[in-house]
């Protein structure tokens, strides 16, 4: 039986998430009570065949305390019942959220006369804490529109095989923050600068243009192979320690050239070794 279990904060995106994994066949279920979470599983193994045995939970912070702190003993518990259990967790910064919620004039379901929706996004937090360290996949919501986390999902969690590694390339820009959901991040900042020619700064790292000029200098080579060697040594051992997704961020200045074109590069060599691989770029999505 394969669960997964959607959690986060409000307003991350975790509706959407369980409309995407409905829509391909999931039995999905949205607030369930972490109390309930064990006789459900139990209730689908005992009708075998005859009920759908892929389910999609959503666990909030609307749950008791108790049962949030609980949680990790249930997680293990399903564990050891031989049940594929997969837990995505959703979230974003603080002003993103605290946008989120202003746009969409939703009360947040932890604030109060007596406390306010910064301090209820602040709780919430320390609330899911128990869930979000057990989490397989950390997805940051802040820069993904609802077609963008619809299509990360389906990529990353519907076309994930049960102990395949599923490996996320991702280009990003300094000057805008590291993206919290690295698991690793190479900084490629020392790279010749294309930007510095006026004549290709409004090129991106995909252009041909880019390309061509990083080709010309010996550096971005070196740096390649020298990140390649260092993945091809590690990521073995992280997927040997049933690591089922990793998402490696590789990072310039502005995330629109050097970033690009090392992380493509980087796409095409592991696609040749691994079957779920992809590529995103953050700036460039803006």
């Amino acid at each position: 039986m394969k669960l997964i279990i959607v959690s986060g904060r409000s307003g991350s995106g975790k509706s959407t998430a369980l409309h995407v994994l409905e829509d391909m066949g999931y039995y999905c279920i949205d607030n369930l009570p972490i109390g309930l979470l064990s006789p459900l599983t139990q209730e689908v193994l005992d009708q075998g065949k005859t009920q759908n045995q892929q389910l999609a939970v959503s666990i909030d912070a609307r749950n008791l305390y108790r049962d949030l702190s609980d949680f990790p003993s249930i997680y293990a518990t399903l564990q050891a019942h031989n049940i594929d259990v997969e837990i995505i967790y959703l979230d974003a910064n603080d002003a993103t959220l605290i946008k989120r919620f202003h746009a969409t004039r939703r009360k947040h379901p932890l604030s109060s006369k007596s406390t306010s929706l910064k301090e209820a996004i602040a709780k919430e937090k320390q609330l899911l804490e128990p869930i979000a360290t057990l989490a397989n996949l950390y997805i940051d919501t802040s820069d993904l529109s609802i077609y963008q986390l619809r299509d990360q999902v389906k990529i990353r969690v519907i076309g994930h095989k049960t102990q395949e590694l599923a490996l996320l390339f991702q280009s990003f820009g300094f000057k805008h923050g590291v993206p919290s959901d690295s698991d690793m991040v190479f900084d490629v900042r020392c790279l010749p600068n294309p930007y510095w020619d006026t004549a290709l700064r409004g090129y991106k790292g995909t252009d041909q243009e880019i390309i061509e000029f990083l080709k010309q200098h010996p550096e971005p080579e070196q740096m390649l192979q020298h990140i390649i060697s260092f993945l091809e040594t590690w990521i073995p051992h992280f997927q040997n320690s049933n690591r089922t997704y990793m998402t490696i961020s590789i990072g310039c200045t502005g995330g629109q050239h050097r970033s690009v074109y090392i992380c493509e590069c980087l796409g095409e060599h592991f696609k040749k070794k691994y079957d779920n691989v992809q590529v995103r770029h953050k700036e460039l999505a803006q």
